[in-house]
């Protein structure tokens, strides 16, 4: 937990220059993809910055839903439902690699007397 002194040492301000609305938009089944749309400090649309699309997914495991989140190269919506089954695919095949790896990992530290 924080101490009072590292909780006075958080900076807490916002940064005007970096900030996004946030909107979801589901099919409520497994897509759920997150669209945030940059904003100026007065909530006006920042058109001079892109917006910012992410797939999200969780996959039920025996030890509890896995959530997998991905950006997606989009300029709206439609774009961003269109290329995010490949956005999601990549996503867990990273995830994978990641496992295999760690495995690996874990592996060669077994020592076999």
């Amino acid at each position: 937990m924080f101490g009072e002194k590292e909780i006075n040492d958080v900076d807490l301000s916002v940064n005007e220059d970096n900030l996004y609305q946030e909107e979801f938009f589901t099919d409520f089944d497994m897509a759920s993809i997150r669209r945030l749309t940059p904003v100026k400090p007065n909530g006006l649309r920042d058109k001079s910055r892109k917006l910012v699309f992410v797939g999200n997914l969780n996959l039920m495991t025996p030890q509890g839903p896995l959530p997998i989140q991905a950006a997606i190269d989009a300029r709206h919506l439609k774009e961003a439902m269109e290329r995010y089954p490949e956005a999601m695919k990549n996503a867990l095949g990273e995830m994978q690699e990641k496992v295999k790896k760690l495995q690996q990992e874990k592996e060669s530290k077994i020592i076999v007397p």
